[in-house]
């Protein structure tokens, strides 16, 4: 009964003694520091951000275990002007972020994700693009000539099928919208995707859409799975997919604040530095060309 009493006495003096540690601590949390900075009656809600870690130059983990990359980078700039929120970001692979994010098990995600109607229905798009990714054919060297899709309905060239749910066949379907009189031939898909570098090398197709990170990853990248095509086939870019955050549908409270936050950093001209620092130039410049 003793030792019973005893213990009793010595458990309530450690939880006195951790709290009093707490109270002294000179290191407050991110979150503290955050509120501190923005006035101290700002509640900071902490917020899981989910992105695709392997997706150079997107998103990945850098030598240190560190996330990092374009769409990373940009979304911390994001986190900086929202005091009320502190963002907690969690690398995972890209079809655990697309149904984490549905489910609630992350409140947004990143993955160099383009708008399609489909998704609509599963996530919340905000107002505001996170970024763009370069869209181009592959194509084999000996055709190399050939630089946008008028070049390539032109010389009657066929396209490797495209997923009627991705947007790249949006993007090629409009052109053929505005070009009735010189169309690509196009061909709806059964998968999201086809290997179309294999696909083009193997002379099944003359060509395919695909974005300039697939191709770096596929071909250029020493370790890419068909860097042995890399003086067979090339990459001829020929406009740039506007690509987004992807919100659960309960946090549109959360996307609001989002578009608030990027349209500051956009007059600051903060996504036009990263563009050049992760994919080596400025794509707002060819997104601006394009629509002219």
């Amino acid at each position: 009964m003793k030792n019973k009493k005893l213990l009793k006495v010595l458990a309530t003096g450690l939880t006195v003694a951790a709290i009093l540690t707490g109270c002294g601590s000179n290191e407050p949390s991110s979150a503290d520091a955050k509120a501190d900075g923005a006035g101290s009656d700002v509640e900071v809600r902490i917020v899981k951000v989910a992105y695709d870690q392997a997706s150079k130059p997107m998103s990945w983990l850098d030598e240190n275990g560190k996330p990092t990359g374009y769409d990373v980078e940009l979304m911390k700039l994001v986190d900086e002007k929202l005091p009320e929120y502190e963002f907690e970001y969690v690398g995972t692979t890209s079809d655990d972020l697309l149904i984490g994010v549905q489910q609630g098990k992350y409140q947004v995600g990143v993955k160099n994700a383009f708008f399609t109607e489909e998704r609509t229905k599963s996530f919340i798009y905000p107002k505001e693009f996170l970024g763009l990714s370069s869209t181009g054919l592959v194509l084999k060297k000996e055709n190399e000539n050939i630089k946008t899709l008028s070049d390539f309905a032109s010389a009657g060239f066929s396209l490797a099928p495209i997923a009627a749910n991705n947007a790249q066949y949006t993007v090629v379907d409009e052109y053929n919208k505005a070009n009735p009189d010189n169309q690509v031939k196009l061909e709806a898909g059964d998968t999201f995707s086809v290997d179309v570098v294999q696909w083009v090398n193997e002379g099944r197709v003359d060509g395919g859409v695909i974005i300039e990170g697939s191709f770096e990853k596929q071909v250029i990248a020493e370790d890419g799975p068909y860097h042995n095509l890399v003086n067979d086939v090339v990459y001829n870019e020929f406009a740039v997919i506007k690509t987004w955050p992807l919100f659960n549908k309960k946090e549109q409270g959360f996307a609001d604040a989002y578009d608030e936050a990027i349209k500051k950093i956009k007059e600051e001209k903060k996504p036009n530095e990263l563009s050049t620092q992760f994919y080596g130039r400025d794509l707002f410049e060819v997104l601006d060309k394009v629509e002219e």
